[in-house]
């Protein structure tokens, strides 16, 4: 396997999640073009982090899709627990924007500032559907990786950036709503445009290699309880990895300047998912290519060419004018927020190049079906993040620089973790990071 073949699998994918994590800044630039920017940036951020908490049990259903949709039964069977958890998550959705669980949660366990408070609520009501949107669509784009349709992805989150931007900048410019509203219309709009555009391009692989009439794939079929048992500790780890920005906004809602820390932190959050979407897009092509022997060398050099490439990219971000003109140009940062953002972006420069290391390993551990080592590894993200949040607040720590410490050392300890495991389950002719003793073919 070439490295070419490998990089255009992965482009697409990757232009999938740039366009996709550049939703976000979009977004939070009209923001902060509109009356009480402050305010709805910090809320919007809330809103965001609740909905993709909700969201979380589904986020891995794209590598669900991918690693076990194989012929029409396993396609029936995974769309029907695709519908259970769309259905199920919805629920909670509601609950959460429209019974007192919303003041539990917002006031009492995240102890929000009141003025940031109640622009929370309006916008995870209009959020009730993001899950079941985004559910769906990731098992549908789980099932065009799988069978070498990831141009379809990208153009798919193309239609979403268009119906997002579309919609937040037809009511910026001529709505009068705030701008939390705002921002919520355009997320659903997006993710409801993406669902549908899925729908859409996957026909072709159901009328012909998904099929009723298509070979069923060989070995024993697909049942519900292992697809449980496979999917559970994925849903348990995106949970986890989405507990995390509940946990920083509560920690910098407890720090010093917390309304400018709550301003900030959405932007610095957003740089730094453009500055992973190199690596968000490989766990997939790691389940879709690895074969094997054959296969792990040339993966693994593009994990590592990877790793270079992005931590040279985000030292030339940060270090040069480029961060300045985003944050004061185009996200327009008000004085007192622009300048806490842009001093706190140099703290992460380890974060992209872990977030790498972390993709491969984790893709190399669904593909051999050790999902369980996943969860585990992010529990120990998790379990670090805490400790490192909880030492900061106890001792008043700087808000900013504290979230820094605690995700750069969380993401490490999980790094450390899935290697050793991961090492664990390889043949052993191959290693992670020394001179593997075979040879692989160039085909």
């Amino acid at each position: 396997m070439r490295q070419r073949e490998i990089f255009w699998f992965w482009l697409p994918l990757f232009a999938s999640w740039l366009l996709m994590t550049a939703e976000g800044p979009l977004i939070s630039a009209a923001i902060n073009r509109l009356p009480d920017e402050v305010i709805m940036l910090a809320a919007m951020g809330i809103v965001t982090s609740l909905s993709v908490t909700i969201e979380s049990p589904i986020i891995n259903l794209l590598a669900t899709s991918t690693a076990l949709v194989r012929d029409y039964s396993s396609y029936r069977l995974v769309r029907r627990f695709t519908i259970h958890w769309c259905l199920a998550l919805t629920v909670l959705a509601i609950l959460v924007a429209y019974t007192p669980l919303f003041d539990l949660i917002v006031y009492r366990w995240l102890d929000l500032p009141a003025e940031i408070a109640r622009w929370v609520r309006p916008g995870m009501q209009i959020m009730i559907f993001w899950s079941a949107a985004i559910g769906w669509r990731r098992f549908l784009q789980g099932i065009m990786i799988r069978h070498q349709a990831t141009r379809q992805v990208a153009y798919g989150t193309a239609v979403r950036l268009l119906a997002s931007g579309g919609v937040v900048i037809a009511l910026a410019v001529w709505g009068r709503w705030p701008g939390v509203i705002i921002g919520a219309l355009g997320l659903m709009a997006g993710v409801l445009a993406e669902a549908t555009y899925a729908t859409l391009a996957v026909r072709p692989i159901l009328r012909g290699a998904l099929a009723p009439t298509a070979p069923a794939a060989e070995g024993k079929p697909l049942t519900y309880r292992y697809l449980f048992k496979f999917h559970m500790p994925l849903a348990a780890t995106s949970l986890l990895v989405l507990l995390m920005q509940p946990m920083v906004t509560s920690s910098l809602a407890r720090l010093d300047n917390p309304t400018q820390s709550l301003a900030a932190w959405p932007v610095l959050f957003q740089v730094l998912l453009m500055a992973r979407a190199a690596a968000l897009a490989l766990p997939e092509v790691v389940i879709a290519l690895h074969h094997g022997a054959r296969t792990f060398n040339p993966i693994r050099r593009f994990t590592l060419l990877m790793t270079g490439i992005v931590t040279v990219a985000f030292v030339a971000f940060v270090m040069t004018p480029l961060a300045e003109w985003y944050v004061f140009q185009v996200q327009d940062m008000t004085p007192d927020v622009g300048p806490l953002a842009l001093s706190s972006m140099i703290l992460f420069l380890p974060f992209p190049a872990l977030a790498v290391l972390t993709s491969w390993l984790r893709g190399l551990l669904i593909q051999s079906r050790h999902t369980r080592y996943v969860n585990l590894g992010m529990a120990i993200n998790l379990t670090i993040t805490g400790i490192t949040l909880a030492v900061g607040v106890a001792r008043q720590w700087p808000g900013l620089p504290t979230a820094a410490l605690a995700l750069n050392l969380s993401s490490l300890g999980e790094v450390v973790y899935l290697a050793w495991r991961t090492q664990q389950t390889l043949p052993l002719e191959l290693t992670l990071f020394g001179s593997a003793k075979i040879q692989t073919s160039q085909t």
